[in-house]
Order: C-alpha cells, then sequence, then structure tokens
C-alpha cells in the first residue's frame, strides 16, 4: 500500500507537472489531458481507499454456536456424533455447501457454521463472507463488502495506466529522437512510460480474470476449487446467467456501478443456486426444463431459505424450482450489509 501510494504520487508529478505544464506546448491539449486525467486519478483513489478501508463482513450471530452447543461438540469426539451436533445447529441455516466428505462447514477457529462462500482468513484471522482472497496490493482481504471495490480498483487503475501511456506515447517517441528539450521532465517522461505500460499489461490480465469469475458468479478461491453442494461438486452451483451474476455484484441500479458505492445484492450469507448440475448459461431441452418442474423431489439438493434480498433474482427464470424454498422458516437477515458490519475483534 505504501509502495503504491508513493508511485501514485510521484506518477501524479511527472504527469500533471512535468508532462502536462512543463513539456506540452498546446493549451488545449493543456486543458484536455488535466482534466482527463484528474477525472481517472479520482476514481482511481476514490475505489483504492473504499477498498482498502471497507472492513470484511463477518458471519452473523445466527451462524455462531450457543454456549450449550460449544460445550456438546467439546465433549463429543470427532465423527458422527460431532456432525450430528452441527446438523442440529444449521437445521434452520440458509446453508448449501458442504466438505468435501459432505460434512457441515464448521469453523473450529470462531467456533461457527461457516456460510456459503465463506473462508477463514489465515492473515486476518477470522471467517469473511464470500472471500476472494486476502490481498496485499490493499491490506485487506477481498469479499462481499468490498469486492466491488476491488473490481472497480482495478478497471480505473487499468484506465488511469492506458490513458497516462497513450498521452504520454509521443513525448516518449520525441525523448528517443531528441526532440525533447534537455530538462529534468525528459527523464520522468521516459519513467512514466514505462511504469504504465508496464502495469497496464498486469492490471489488464488481473482485470480480465475477475471480470470472468463475476461472469462465472465464482470467487477466486471457488475457481481453484469447486463448491461442495448435497449432491456434489458444482463448479457452476451459483451461477445464475451473465445477468443475474453481474447483478449481485453490481447490483439492481445501473446508476451506481460504476461508483465505487456499496450495491451489491444480499447480506453475504445466503446465495441463490443453480438447482442443476450443468452451466445454467448453455441452453437445456424443454424436455429437461419440465421433468424438473414438475417433479420436485428429483432435485439434486433441496433448497434452503434465501434472504428476501437474494431470492428475488429466481423469480423470472424456469430453470430454479421456487416452489422449494420456504421464506417463513428461515431467520431474518440483515437489512443492510454496509451497516452490520462486525468489528474486527
Amino acid at each position: 500500500v505504501v509502495f503504491i501510494s508513493l508511485l501514485l504520487g510521484w506518477s501524479y508529478y511527472a504527469y500533471a507537472i512535468q508532462l502536462c505544464i512543463v513539456s506540452m506546448e498546446n493549451v488545449g491539449e493543456q486543458v484536455v489531458c488535466l482534466i482527463a486525467y484528474h477525472l481517472l486519478f479520482a476514481m482511481f483513489v476514490w475505489s483504492y481507499w473504499k477498498t482498502i478501508f471497507t472492513l470484511p463482513m463477518n458471519p452473523s450471530k445466527e451462524f455462531h454456536l450457543s454456549y450449550a452447543e460449544k460445550e456438546l461438540l467439546e465433549r463429543e469426539p470427532r465423527g458422527e456424533a460431532h456432525q450430528e451436533v452441527l446438523r442440529r445447529a444449521a437445521k434452520d441455516l440458509p446453508i448449501d455447501t458442504r466438505t468435501m466428505s459432505g460434512a457441515i462447514r464448521y469453523c473450529d477457529r470462531c467456533q461457527l457454521i461457516k456460510p456459503d462462500r465463506c473462508h477463514h482468513c489465515s492473515v486476518c484471522d477470522k471467517c469473511i463472507l464470500k472471500m476472494d482472497h486476502h490481498c496485499p496490493w490493499v491490506n485487506n482481504c477481498v469479499g462481499f463488502s468490498n469486492y466491488k471495490f476491488f473490481l472497480l480498483f482495478l478497471a480505473y487503475s487499468l484506465l488511469y495506466c492506458l490513458f497516462i501511456a497513450a498521452t504520454d506515447l509521443q513525448y516518449f517517441i520525441k525523448f528517443w529522437t531528441n526532440g525533447l528539450p534537455d530538462t529534468q521532465a525528459k527523464f520522468h517522461i521516459m519513467f512514466l512510460f514505462f511504469a504504465a505500460a508496464m502495469f497496464s499489461v498486469s492490471l489488464s490480465s488481473l482485470f480480465g480474470y475477475h471480470c470472468w469469475l463475476v461472469s462465472k458468479n465464482k470467487s477466486t478461491l471457488e475457481a481453484f476449487r469447486s463448491p461442495v453442494f448435497r449432491h456434489g461438486t458444482d463448479k457452476n452451483g451459483f451461477s445464475l446467467g451473465f445477468s443475474k451474476n453481474m447483478r449481485q455484484v453490481f447490483g439492481d441500479e445501473k446508476k451506481y456501478w460504476l461508483l465505487p458505492i456499496f450495491s451489491s445484492l444480499g447480506d453475504g450469507c445466503s446465495f441463490p443456486t443453480c438447482l442443476v448440475n450443468q452451466d445454467p448459461e448453455q441452453a437445456s431441452t424443454p424436455a429437461g426444463l419440465n421433468s424438473t418442474s414438475k417433479n420436485p423431489e428429483n432435485h439434486p439438493f433441496p433448497a434452503k431459505p434465501l434472504r428476501e434480498s437474494q431470492s428475488h433474482l429466481l423469480t423470472d427464470s424456469q430453470s430454479w424450482a421456487e416452489s422449494s424454498t420456504n421464506p417463513g422458516k428461515g431467520k431474518a437477515g440483515m437489512s443492510n450489509p454496509a451497516l452490520t458490519m462486525e468489528n474486527e475483534t
């Protein structure tokens, strides 16, 4: 974070002062470049700031075991009796995923039942909702609460570097053809182009990878190890199709998509799932859809109650068995994720 902050400060001095003000002779070019540069600079810093200082969300209290359940777990040996205690504690929780052996996902460190897509971060030493990865470049865990900010940070940093490289290119060429006066600005222009071009290459690959993850509704952890459901491993278990996958991260209101303002759908504890073991973006036969809708008993796994903030994603598609959900049995979810983040302690 310190390295990026220092690099960003130097890039501002090198571009705004040494390139635009000192080296550019055309006033119109100066004005256009400075306005566009400051717009990208502001969005880059804003999204980076939000990624760093947005606290990762932890599982809500309903996923924590009670004192009696903790005492019972300590007395029971590891095995079926241990799992029976966890199954009783998780019977009303909206969880669909399991361990590789089919057991309830439980964190011994935090003493809680893990919600779907939740993982324990060894660096933060706590469970993070929809954890993607722990990023040293932002000194924070990237998860449900700040994944949108992280994507915007990658997008605006890539645009920032591409803009600098594109507008600096002609002066970089003049540097090698001795077309620039021999001043201090020459070296700032040269190093500025090299840094912008180098970061553009690395950022484009990273941003492209995360765009693919969003399109498939996967986290980095899930891309390397597919989630396990009651019916088995399913790499596309959380994918609802491109449009709905995008809306899960960016929200329903498009006016907030390009702003680092929290607009992701849901509470991070429960997620809609695809109820067939196939990629929902591939065309399904009408017969397959009819057999799924007419015989709900044949579903690979029964759907647990979803939070109200997520369940509307399933209302306009024939591929999901809406009748199998029972919101009345689910516990109340968090109404505003941005206001219900638990303390780091």
